[in-house]
């Protein structure tokens, strides 16, 4: 069988954050060391041959830089400096812009000045659009969105935006699926994804994966950035948008325009403060790391990393400053931060969910999954054969 070299890999990975894989001297160390390493998934070390030796379609097939969530263990004890965790995340990188059919991610990911204009553009658009169509008397005794941009057309809006956020994001989720399973997705029975379908839940919700790593403190960051922006998203999109009348509320509740103030103990509002909490904690505990570049997964800070912890905290203290000023019923403030809110929480959502660090909570458990259903279909043809 031919094996294709690509000679311009390792420079074409070097655009997105590769760094010292020359360096590596195939020791084994890094794979050693690893708690997640597998006698079947043995990375480091064999994602970074494939990068020395050009061989980019064992990179696109191979699961393994998902299984890795980069704890740092493998570059504190790498002999040679080659920094293997720093490599395992370029190549999520890389892996994202060839899953993204539509070419976006590989300017958002090897461009900075790309990202920052992408960002702004479409901040400038959401301001535009939210001062051109506002309402023409809105109310200004009291802070009450809806009589400035009424539910209905926000409602619309937010149903476009989310509709065209899932073709993106599951056509390359799709895409994942493909390069990983190469031609046994279609021969694989149906049965043996369904009965493993257990393990793309589990691994979405706990990313239980990384509590086997020895930094538990990542593994909690993690846990608390994605549990919290998870359960912004549920609130915003699924429960409160589409459980509208099953649980009795108001339009003027849900959404990004939130007019009722619920009862302290109300359950929106306890998840609310967990988001607030979690989501905080997380991106403070990452900046702080990354500016003192306290451990190995925070010494090589991309781009995109930057952007993702800022628009992150953004969204949350801009939505924290919303919230007192409508307790303080201070209208004109409460409309300013809004649009304020929005100019940033939009972009985050267009641009990182389908093409960028958002999209990872996508890729990485549905990898974790494939995963388990080959080692599932092997053992099914090893029992007939």
């Amino acid at each position: 069988m031919s094996v294709k070299v690509d000679p311009n890999l390792m420079k074409d990975l070097e655009a997105f954050g590769l760094k010292d894989a020359n360096k590596c001297m195939q020791c084994g160390n890094c794979t050693a060391v690893c708690p997640l390493s597998e006698q079947d998934n043995t990375f480091p070390r064999r994602l970074i041959k494939y990068a020395q030796m050009g061989l980019t379609d064992k990179i696109l097939k191979s699961p393994e830089p998902w299984l890795c969530y980069y704890c740092g263990d493998c570059s504190d004890t790498c002999p040679r400096g080659a920094e293997p965790g720093e490599t395992m995340m370029a190549m999520r990188r890389y892996l994202t812009s060839r899953y993204d059919w539509t070419g976006f991610s590989r300017k958002f990911y090897t461009s900075e000045i790309f990202e920052i204009v992408a960002v702004a553009i479409v901040a400038i658009l959401i301001g535009l659009a939210l001062w051109i169509f506002h309402a023409s008397n809105p109310n200004m005794e009291h802070a009450h969105l809806n009589s400035v941009w009424p539910a209905s057309a926000i409602e619309i809006a937010d149903l476009v935006m989310a509709a065209v956020l899932t073709i993106l994001l599951l056509s390359n989720t799709y895409r994942c699926f493909s390069f990983i399973m190469g031609d046994l997705k279609f021969k694989i029975p149906l049965g043996i994804y369904i009965r493993n379908g257990w393990e793309l839940v589990t691994h979405f919700i706990t990313q239980k994966r990384f509590g086997d790593c020895t930094d538990k403190m990542q593994w909690f960051v993690h846990l608390l950035i994605m549990t919290g922006y998870s359960t912004v998203f549920m609130l915003v999109a699924v429960f409160l948008a589409g459980g509208l009348h099953v649980v009795g509320l108001s339009w003027e509740g849900i959404m990004f325009q939130r007019d009722v103030i619920y009862p302290i103990l109300h359950p929106m509002r306890l998840l609310g403060y967990y988001a607030t909490f979690a989501i905080l904690y997380g991106t403070t505990y990452a900046i702080i790391g990354r500016l003192k570049k306290s451990k190995a997964p925070y010494k090589s800070s991309h781009g995109t990393d930057w952007m993702f912890l800022i628009l992150l905290q953004l969204t949350t203290l801009t939505g924290i400053f919303i919230h007192f000023t409508r307790l303080l019923d201070w209208p004109l403030t409460t409309y300013i931060l809004y649009v304020i809110h929005l100019m940033v929480a939009v972009p985050m959502l267009v641009l990182e969910v389908p093409f960028a660090k958002w999209a990872h909570l996508a890729f990485r458990p549905v990898a974790v999954f494939l995963v388990k259903v080959k080692e599932a279909y092997k053992k099914e043809l090893e029992q007939f054969a």
